[in-house]
């Protein structure tokens, strides 16, 4: 540790110890390089689909707040419509910051064709190149990895991973993520569907995986009848106002989750979503209560 280095561990270290004073936002490591990434990024399925326009505009300060917020990782997909476009456009009109982290996936069938999809995603991000590159939902992911391995060893990718969701295929995700080289998974895993914790989350932490997680809040279904009682005691513990704090709270600690990629179309909800990296996290006790909590709330 060098004398800057030296400086600033014992500044924050001081802060620490200051009555009200809170700690930096959450960040995880991605174990592959030791980079750290804040615990809750952005997610753009259906929410960035938006045509010219407005409405498109309107996005862009989604992603104004992300940003501006301690946000970093924005995830997107060729099977997201406008998506990708939108955020091209969006990070030349507000600024592209240092440090943002820019995930996008393949989607479809044949190496050839893989090749011009992940070129065009480069090109509608308006980037040099990506950080990280899925094979999206497994889709042709044996024609697609050898193309994202060579890639990466060239510099033209910085990580590669697979990616399913909705629970679905978790045989064939683990079976890939104990076979091939790679970076990243990113599977579905939320308080209505903990399907991955015995088996995904295991595998990922043995084989030193980066795990994003998708759908936290189950596409929205996690919000309803339940949400709509207050929140139980240990919330004031986690400092948590709202229920969306909580289920990303109870994601992002789990010790073998790199990022969550929670989606929305308002600047409101990106800004909630992003206070689930401050203040304590739960352990692995109380993770236990929330969950039990919600499933017989």
């Amino acid at each position: 540790m060098n004398r800057r280095e030296l400086l600033q561990a014992a500044a924050a270290a001081a802060v620490s110890g200051i009555p009200g004073a809170r700690a930096a936002p959450l960040e995880r490591p991605v174990p592959a390089t030791g980079e750290r990434l804040p615990a809750v990024g952005l997610g753009t399925w259906i929410t960035f689909d938006v045509a010219r326009g407005e409405a498109r505009h309107a996005r862009g300060e989604v992603l104004r707040a992300f940003l501006a917020g301690g946000g970093r990782m924005v995830d997107s997909s060729p099977m997201y419509g406008e998506s990708e476009s939108l955020i091209g456009e969006e990070y030349a009109r507000i600024g592209r910051p240092p440090g943002m982290f820019a995930a996008t996936k393949v989607w479809t069938v044949g190496g050839l064709a893989g090749k011009r999809q992940m070129e065009q995603s480069r090109s509608l991000w308006g980037l040099p190149r990506l950080d990280l590159l899925f094979v999206h939902n497994m889709l042709d992911w044996e024609a697609h990895l050898p193309t994202l391995r060579e890639m990466k060893a060239q510099g033209r990718v910085r990580y590669i991973g697979v990616t399913t969701s909705h629970g679905r295929r978790h045989d064939l995700l683990e079976a890939i993520m104990k076979r091939e080289p790679i970076d990243f998974v990113q599977f579905t895993y939320n308080l209505n569907d903990r399907s991955a914790e015995d088996r995904l989350l295991r595998v990922a932490a043995e084989r030193r995986l980066a795990v994003v997680v998708n759908r936290p809040f189950d596409g929205g279904d996690l919000f309803g009848a339940k949400t709509a009682k207050p929140l139980p005691g240990w919330a004031r513990q986690l400092e948590c106002a709202t229920w969306a704090e909580a289920f990303l709270k109870f994601i992002v600690s789990h010790p073998a989750v790199t990022c969550a990629i929670p989606a929305t179309r308002q600047v409101a909800h990106v800004q909630e979503n992003l206070r689930a990296m401050s203040g304590p996290q739960p352990d692995e006790a109380l993770r236990q209560r929330i969950a039990a909590d919600y499933a017989r709330a």
